[in-house]
């Protein structure tokens, strides 16, 4: 299970150069680096400092983070529902991405022309979404047809058609489908974009980066979404240095943590997503589950055999095992627990039988 972002924003607001900035930031790069698909994607791993520590321990030959691929789309103008610009080729890339992340220009550059003539994260925000809407609108159009004809030959359709009517009366109403909260599942088939996650990138100057007052208003725009602040040029450069001289750029300007970091941290957020973790003498690596899902649950992600035949998952805590350096001692010190079917926090180790020792710990990394 991977995370899949789509990037869009208006021309010249910074989308290429985070973008560029996104597939740079290789924490773990020796081991696992970003790979390019197609010039506008590129897969880039998840930072998560346990890894590290737990292939210490184990002696993993290599360490495999959770990954985020991100899509990055031509700058959206007016008009390209409708074919203006790349039109329908960039709104067809994004109809398969988990997420839709909106950069939104916050900075002034006299250098860098905005193709409204204007600085204005409001309307910027209001042509994209309205796009979106558009493009969605013009799907819903050529599926209702079908869908009145599935209903009226089979009733269980009826449902469908529903939320088909019920999703065509929030979009022609002007708001999007993710913001309205409508259960879409009857309608997913459709893919409509503005049923997506929407996730907002506010690219600002430095200056503004710990302008508390201005982030404030950039997030009642968008709210209940959640909002990130960065300046991509930083973080372009951030990811040219090492972790050291990386902190000491951000504390310069009054940052803790990278912009990119955060931007990972709420995509699994907002997604309902977290990772649990394997090591062995192999690999320490991460897999990517959403919040909630059982221990079998978690295990079928690594193999669908691992769920059909799970019979129980020894939980100990992360902590206790950096602690004591060992599954073994932590659970001779009685710090461990067992878990049948719920995913506990901690450290879960298979059942005996398999062939391979692992221990596997969860958390709410990224």
């Amino acid at each position: 299970m991977g995370l899949t972002i789509g990037i869009v924003g208006l021309p010249n607001v910074g989308k290429s150069t985070l973008f560029n900035a996104l597939t740079k930031n290789n924490v773990l790069a020796a081991n696992y680096p970003f790979a390019t698909i197609e010039p506008n994607t590129g897969i880039v791993g998840v930072p998560d400092p346990r890894l590290a520590v737990l292939a210490t321990i184990f002696g993993s030959e290599r360490i495999l983070p959770a990954s985020v691929t991100f899509v990055d789309i031509a700058g959206i103008v007016k008009g390209a529902s409708e074919g203006a610009g790349l039109g329908n080729k960039f709104l067809a890339n994004i109809r398969e991405c988990d997420a839709i992340c909106q950069v939104i220009r916050v900075f002034n550059d006299p250098d860098v022309v905005h193709v409204e003539g204007k600085v204005s994260p409001v309307d910027d925000m209001e042509t994209i979404n309205t796009e979106l809407i558009l493009a969605d609108l013009q799907t819903l159009e050529k599926a209702l047809p079908r869908l009145e004809k599935e209903a009226r030959l089979n009733k269980d359709k009826q449902a469908t058609l529903h939320a088909a009517k019920q999703a065509n009366d929030i979009l022609n109403s002007g708001k999007t489908l993710f913001a309205s909260g409508m259960d879409i599942t009857p309608i997913k088939e459709l893919m409509l974009m503005t049923a997506k996650p929407f996730l907002y990138v506010f690219n600002v100057d430095e200056a503004e980066l710990t302008d508390e007052q201005l982030k404030a208003q950039m997030r009642a725009l968008i709210a209940p979404a959640e909002a990130v602040f960065l300046n991509a040029k930083l973080e372009a450069e951030l990811g040219e240095l090492d972790d050291e001289e990386a902190l000491d750029l951000l504390k310069s300007v009054g940052q803790t943590e990278s912009g990119l970091a955060i931007l990972a941290r709420v995509g699994f957020d907002t997604l309902g997503l977290q990772t649990y973790l394997t090591a062995g003498p192999k690999e320490s690596r991460a897999w990517t589950i959403h919040k909630g899902d059982t221990a079998p649950e978690a295990a079928g992600v690594i193999h669908t055999d691992f769920e059909k035949g799970f019979v129980k998952a020894e939980v100990v805590s992360y902590e206790d095992l950096v602690k004591h350096g060992s599954v073994a001692a932590a659970r001779d010190a009685e710090l461990g627990g067992a878990a049948f079917g719920l995913l506990l926090p901690g450290v879960l180790r298979p059942s005996a039988g398999e062939s391979e020792s692992r221990s596997t710990s969860t958390g709410e990394q990224p």
